[in-house]
């Protein structure tokens, strides 16, 4: 292969004509017509001695060597991005950056907020997209088109490097005038109540608590579902249901919603949130500049959290151990990705 001879235009094109498995939609995506898009196939083929893509009934698949490709070519697109965009420095109090990040809303609850507040004042031009969590996030952050994803570690991706942002407790929360249950609830009770539970993402994906459940072979009376946290401890106010969520966001409520706060009956182990970004962006000064700021915002909310929560602790019971919450030092790793 001689790379003298060869249009390194074209690696943009077969990233396309990867990502889509069409010529029509890769052309799309090109702006260039459907004939320009399939002479660029062919020379592609040329040059590789490859067919790339193949097709099968009314479907066009990858070739081996197509599909051993899209990684090392996503990568090497996204570096010559990043080497042609990232200026030698990062002024926050300048720069017009706009950042993606796909969060829950118990992240957006419990972090995002005071980040956002604090941000503004520094970086007043930077912007910000939410977005929720689900396939597309993990889609997104591998083509480069989502800046960071926090997420428990089953909604990371294995190739791609971590940092543990925090840590939170689960807690068990009733309405004040919940008659079945006192400062305490007992295992039968937590399983013979309903239950509001939250299934966070696309294809409403089991969260944390609920395959610990599963695991010890305890089977909660589902009454409600809600796609969101913040939403579980509104819905247990006015009635008998009971709903477990992380201890952060339990204290947050409780300031202003007529919640008890109970400890566990179960031993569920910790959520691990972690942050993650495209392995190509680590050197990123905008990149490690948001992660600077996403640990001191951590800083600040866990010292407010720790508070509420010794507030919180009065409403316990005496002798239960308190739902605590704690900041992690965060380590670059790369995780497994567990399911």
């Amino acid at each position: 292969m001689n790379l003298q001879r060869f249009d390194l235009n074209l690696l943009v094109a077969l990233d396309a004509l990867l990502t889509e498995k069409n010529v029509t939609r890769a052309g799309r995506r090109m702006n260039l017509s459907q004939s320009a898009m399939s002479g660029a196939l062919a020379r592609l083929r040329g040059f590789f001695q490859d067919e790339l893509l193949v097709a099968v009934g009314r479907s066009m698949v990858l070739t081996p060597l197509a599909d051993d490709l899209v990684q090392p070519l996503r990568d090497v697109l996204l570096q010559v991005h990043g080497t042609i965009t990232t200026k030698p420095r990062f002024d926050s109090a300048t720069s017009e950056r706009h950042f993606s990040l796909a969060v829950s809303d118990y992240v957006t609850s419990v972090l995002m907020i005071d980040l956002l507040r604090h941000v503004k004042a520094e970086a007043p031009k930077i912007t910000f997209e939410l977005r929720p969590l689900g396939n597309p996030a993990e889609e997104d952050l591998e083509r480069g088109e989502l800046d960071f994803l926090i997420a428990p570690e089953e909604y990371l991706a294995p190739v791609h490097p971590t940092e543990t942002l925090f840590e939170d407790t689960h807690t068990c929360i009733a309405w004040t005038k919940n008659a079945h249950v006192g400062s305490s609830i007992s295992l039968d009770q937590y399983l013979q109540l309903g239950h509001v539970i939250v299934r966070v993402g696309e294809g409403a994906a089991v969260n944390h608590d609920e395959r610990v459940l599963r695991r010890l072979n305890h089977k909660r009376i589902v009454e409600v579902v809600t796609p969101t946290f913040d939403l579980a401890p509104q819905l247990v106010v006015g009635t008998d249901r009971i709903a477990t969520v992380p201890t952060r966001l339990a204290c947050k409520y409780a300031k202003f919603l007529p919640l008890k706060l109970l400890p566990l009956p179960v031993d569920i182990s910790p959520i691990h949130e972690k942050l993650q970004w495209h392995r190509a962006h680590t050197q990123d000064p905008a990149n490690t500049w948001l992660r600077t700021q996403l640990k001191k915002a951590v800083a600040r909310v866990s010292g407010h959290t720790t508070t509420s929560t010794r507030q919180a602790d009065r409403q316990l019971a005496p002798g239960r151990a308190p739902a605590t919450s704690r900041a992690v030092t965060p380590r670059g790793k790369r995780v497994p990705m567990t399911v």
